[in-house]
């Protein structure tokens, strides 16, 4: 562990932080970070609903920190409401990997909002998040607690890339941005039981969606949007651009409407960036056939068995896989290139990107924050600070007035 650091806010509750869900994949990998990266004095605790394995974990933290032979383990079940108040209520903030999220998030959201915990997750799930926020928005800003979804990959690189890219622009003008994903990484079991129940609840996500565009306070003498653009050759990355239907520019477009440096009048476009057109094309064939078969009930479950749930990569084959987000923003007579890039998206560096967020809340000194709030409004600089010192990439690549 790292030297010490001040703690913010009190040490009224027994914890800094609490994972939950740590003996899953995503969940161990961001349990080991914890364990090699938290200051000495950080009270954190692993939580879940098996001790048996909990404590299995534990024993394999200690190779990685030998203070972590007296970590706590704590039992918290999602199915569980009771278990999940007494976690809130026990620790500073939250961090949880137990997904799909609209299955199983929805309790630990309530339990935070209510206690005043912070919460951070791994949801790129577009209709848990404006679930959460129909429900919850309201009873987090009344307790100070701040509930932040999409810690990572899902949407840190996207969300703070566009907070630094634009950083790079004027102010107090209309700004373009454009964000290109490239990557060559694989995919866990969790992460594709995420995506299929997605894809099987398109008119419950559009729904969700219409609720809460007529629940939000609506931007006076401002605008901020997050447009599907079209399939097209990209110049400024020499490759086709698709866009990419995520939840990324979600969570970009709410920064910028929160945000008063993304000036007035405020556009985001999201592609993933392919070299060649067949490559493109049978993308997007692969994706239409999979969102198909996702409707099927019957199809959707015998896609979920061919991945089973808490696998993944192996360590070799995320050591080879890596991303790049390519960045172009416009305004004022003025054009920046910008890129954020890594190692393994899905697994290692997401990973690093949740144990941050949640040290940043615990730890950092940060703006004066409620409610659900995106990484960029919540943390801004502070995480951008954090992730480039733990060896994530923001560069500015070219600038042309």
């Amino acid at each position: 562990m790292t030297e010490t650091v001040p703690r913010r806010g009190g040490t009224e509750r027994p914890y800094d932080i609490v994972l939950f869900g740590a003996t899953g994949f995503a969940g161990e990998l961001t349990a080991q970070y914890l364990a090699a990266h938290a200051p000495a004095d950080c009270r954190w605790a692993i939580a879940g609903r098996t001790p048996a394995k909990l404590e299995k974990l534990r024993e394999r933290l200690v190779a990685v920190n030998p203070a972590c032979a007296t970590l706590p383990v704590l039992h918290a079940d999602a199915a569980d409401p009771a278990s999940l108040r007494e976690l809130a209520a026990h620790t500073r903030v939250v961090a949880t990997t137990v997904g799909p999220y609209i299955r199983y998030g929805e309790g630990l959201v309530a339990a935070c909002a209510d206690a005043g915990t912070d919460y951070a997750d791994l949801s790129g799930e577009p209709e848990f998040a404006d679930r959460m926020y129909l429900a919850y928005d309201a009873r987090a800003r009344e307790t100070g607690a701040r509930i932040v979804h999409a810690c990572g990959f899902d949407s840190v690189p996207h969300d703070l890339g566009v907070y630094f890219t634009v950083k790079q622009l004027p102010e107090g003008i209309p700004l373009r941005v454009d964000g290109f994903v490239r990557s060559n990484a694989m995919f866990s079991g969790g992460t594709f039981a995420s995506a299929l129940t997605a894809f099987g609840r398109g008119r419950q996500t559009l729904r969700a969606a219409k609720e809460r565009r007529l629940s939000e306070p609506r931007l006076v003498g401002r605008r901020a949007r997050a447009p599907i653009g079209a399939p097209r050759r990209s110049r400024e990355t020499g490759t086709w651009a698709l866009p990419l239907p995520t939840i990324d520019p979600q969570v970009v477009a709410r920064s910028a409407a929160a945000l008063e440096r993304y000036g007035p009048d405020f556009r985001y476009r999201h592609y993933a960036a392919v070299k060649w057109l067949p490559v493109a094309a049978g993308g997007v064939a692969a994706v239409g056939a999979v969102f198909a078969l996702a409707q099927i009930p019957a199809a959707r479950a015998w896609l979920m068995d061919r991945y089973a749930a808490g696998s993944g990569p192996d360590e070799e084959r995320r050591g080879r896989s890596w991303f790049t987000v390519r960045f172009v923003g416009e305004g004022g007579g003025r054009r920046v290139f910008t890129e954020v890039s890594g190692g393994d998206p899905g697994y290692d560096e997401t990973a690093k990107m949740l144990a941050e967020s949640v040290l940043c809340l615990a730890f950092d000194e940060l703006p004066a924050t409620s409610g659900q709030v995106t990484t960029a409004v919540a943390m801004g600089d502070a995480l951008l600070e954090r992730l480039m010192a733990a060896g994530l990439r923001f560069r500015v690549a070219a600038v042309r007035e």
